[in-house]
């Protein structure tokens, strides 16, 4: 119901702004590009499919609408979207990649194969297209085939820092660790501000039992990447190898502080604290754990273990229980369970236990006998046997109970999920080491940063807010959230209300005004100009509308250049580039080119009829610093300080258009205030830079 509520909302938005659907669907498709591009997934689908009810025979719609919920983590419909586009047109390359890619989210490696390759016949050279290709191969066991698909990939694209990362993980499988270096090694010389090279790295080094070489490269993982749990974890068990038990304990709590619900932190802590005989804490670990993943059966059995040492008899054959009932093989779990009943006084409970055990054991001897005189036939487990004294690490995908004394590390799947993102969204971000702080807009939500509680004043908002009847409450932000479903439907309701009171009273500067916000936000931004242009004509005294309308043309241009010098890469595995489509038909539909000085016009007008406007010089020297006018930026962004000394993003913007002009200890004294100011992302720079110097 929520969807077809949003659907008659666009209809009405059609005929509000006067023309037909039919007419429109150029218009709605590149609306939904728009929404695709920063992000707003949700009212992208929106859009594509009005465009998919009035034109289905259309195949990019559906391509772009399965972008979509390929982000939203919708495989299934991803998959059917691109099999509706590539049935529209089967000269869509990326539909076949983008289908690929959500039949491998689903498992289903062989269609996604059948998927790559037939992406290759068209465009052979593609590295995203082999990099898939070989992970669908690795996934299927098929290692000569993911070889020769990696080593093409290298051959034709040396440059490609994750051809090296793909090809280390293959080798690691195939048992070439020290190749598998070697490409980790070259990965980090391409890009040595990339934590994933220095994290693979590392845990190739702990295979060959480096550990000291480990625990550097973990070092330099966690000096890029000092938020990311995966990264302690696996410090941690390389420390405990190193015998820093001490160590090892702090990077599990600093796991914890986290995420206080980190299955491997409370697992891992709880090892460590049995081990040192805190037993009653390490209790308390595994019980916690139990309560984010109650099928955790080594963490029942170690609670178990320390529920007999703390004297907990039932609670203790409670989950060894639970064990035996998963494992019903497990004969340390029968061993144990007999002398727990025994002591509970159970003495033919206890004896079941025992000869349970003794009469598998005796099985199992007789199964590696057979085994042993039919090698070929023999399909005993190697890795069911394990070392008592292992105490190291299994990976958290490995199940075999009789590992359970071990630490669990996180699985290169820890480190991908988050390293994959960094290839979702604006392509233009891709592998920029310093990223200036986005430009402040006018919206009515913001997502919000514990760090940061300066609220962002300007006396004319609050004089506008006071004095507009707008229901919300307008903001000034840089951190733009996607609208939810009912925000949705209540701007496109607004716009339409707004439409009403425009043609009751068209000389109404503010409707205009309030309905160039909505549009904006539900990312129509040609209409949004449009409204702002009417707005400030009916009232050319207003700073705001001046400062919105440079803002909603920034963002036109962002797109715009978007969809000029594509790099073609798609991301590993998970994600997919919505704007990688070379021979899209909507790529023809631009909006008119515009040049940047319009937009610094805009501001120019913002600030003089409101010069204590910070925010206006502050986007103002954001558009300069992109332009390479480093000496106006830099006066920009002093002249923001100079009116709100505690400016956080002005004094981290500043600091880089400095360290641009390789002026670091400038550079570095903005960045250390911006991160005393609550941008703590300054800090993780300023460590970069002071070992570069």
């Amino acid at each position: 119901m929520t969807h077809i509520r949003v659907r008659i909302f666009l209809y009405f938005f059609l005929i509000a702004i006067g023309v037909s659907a039919q007419i429109n669907t150029d218009r709605v498709m590149s609306i939904g590009r728009n929404a695709l591009y920063f992000e707003d997934y949700l009212l992208s689908i929106q859009y594509f499919n009005q465009v998919i009810k009035v034109k289905p025979y259309l195949a990019d719609p559906y391509f772009f609408r399965a972008v979509a919920k390929l982000e939203l983590e919708d495989f299934k419909g991803a998959e059917e979207d691109c099999t509706l586009s590539i049935d529209r047109n089967p000269f869509i390359v990326n539909a076949y990649e983008c289908r690929g890619i959500a039949r491998m989210n689903m498992k289903d490696f062989k269609g996604a194969l059948e998927d790559f390759d037939k992406g290759l016949d068209s465009s052979p050279m593609s590295r995203s297209l082999l990099m898939n290709k070989s992970l669908a191969r690795i996934e299927m066991k098929d290692l000569d085939g993911a070889k020769e698909d990696l080593n093409k990939l290298v051959q034709t694209h040396p440059n490609f820092y994750n051809a090296y990362l793909v090809r280390g993980s293959y080798l690691i499988q195939a048992k070439d660790t020290l190749r598998a270096i070697e490409d980790f090694t070259k990965a980090i010389d391409l890009n040595k501000n990339n934590f994933a090279g220095w994290a693979y790295r590392a845990m190739a080094k702990y295979e060959i039992k480096d550990y000291k070489g480990s625990l550097v490269d973990l070092n330099e993982s966690l000096r890029l990447e000092p938020d990311r749990t995966s990264l302690y974890v696996n410090r941690g068990i390389v420390r405990y190898n190193l015998n820093d038990l001490r160590g090892a304990m702090a990077d599990y709590d600093r796991v914890l502080e986290l995420d206080p619900n980190n299955i491997m932190g409370l697992y891992n802590r709880g090892i460590l604290r049995a081990q040192v005989g805190d037993n009653n804490r390490a209790i308390t670990d595994f019980s916690n754990l139990l309560k984010q993943e109650p099928d955790n059966y080594f963490a029942y059995y170690n609670r178990g273990i320390l529920r007999k040492e703390t004297g907990d008899l039932k609670g203790a054959i409670n989950d060894i229980s639970k064990v035996l009932e998963e494992y019903p093989d497990f004969l340390p779990g029968y061993y144990l369970r007999s002398d727990l009943k025994r002591k509970s006084r159970d003495t033919k409970g206890a004896e079941i236990d025992y000869w349970t055990a003794i009469n598998k054991e005796k099985e199992h001897r007789e199964q590696q006998a057979l085994a042993a005189k039919n090698p070929n036939k023999s399909q005993d487990k190697k890795e069911d046997s394990v070392d008592a004294n292992d105490h190291t690490a299994r990976k958290k995908s490995d199940k075999n109970i009789n590992k359970f004394k071990q630490l669990m590390m996180a699985d290169d799947a820890g480190l991908d999920s988050k390293y994959d993102n960094k290839f979702r969204g604006k392509i233009q971000e891709r592998n920029v080491q310093l990223k200036q702080a986005g430009d402040f807009v006018l919206s009515y939500y913001e997502k919000g940063d514990k760090l940061k509680n300066t609220v962002r004043y300007d006396k004319a908002l609050e004089i506008f807010n006071k004095q507009s009847g707008l229901r919300k409450k307008l903001l000034l932000v840089n951190d733009e959230p996607a609208l939810n479903e009912l925000q949705m439907q209540e701007h496109f309701n607004s716009i339409d209300e707004h439409s009403r009171e425009i043609q009751q009273q068209p000389d109404n500067a503010v409707a205009y005004f309030a309905r160039a916000l909505d549009f904006m936000l539900v990312q129509d931004f040609a209409s949004s100009l449009e409204d702002l242009t009417r707005s400030l004509m009916l009232d050319n005294k207003s700073s705001l509308a001046y400062f919105q309308r440079a803002v909603v043309r920034s963002k036109q241009l962002e797109f715009e250049r978007s969809q000029e010098g594509l790099e073609e890469e798609l991301p590993m595995n998970k994600s997919f580039n919505a704007f990688n489509q070379k021979t899209d038909k909507a790529k023809s539909q631009k909006t008119p080119k515009m040049d940047n000085e319009l937009v610094i016009r805009d501001y120019d007008m913002a600030i003089e009829l409101n010069p204590r406007f910070s925010y206006a010089y502050f986007n103002r020297a954001n558009v300069r610093t992109m332009q390479k006018d480093f000496r106006n930026a830099i006066l920009d962004f002093n002249e923001a300080i100079r009116i709100d000394p505690e400016f956080a993003e002005a004094y981290f913007n500043r600091g880089l258009v400095y360290i641009y002009q390789n002026q670091l200890d400038k550079g570095t004294a903005d960045l250390s205030k911006a991160g005393e100011l609550g941008m703590s992302e300054a800090y993780n720079l300023i460590k970069r830079l002071s070992d570069e110097k």
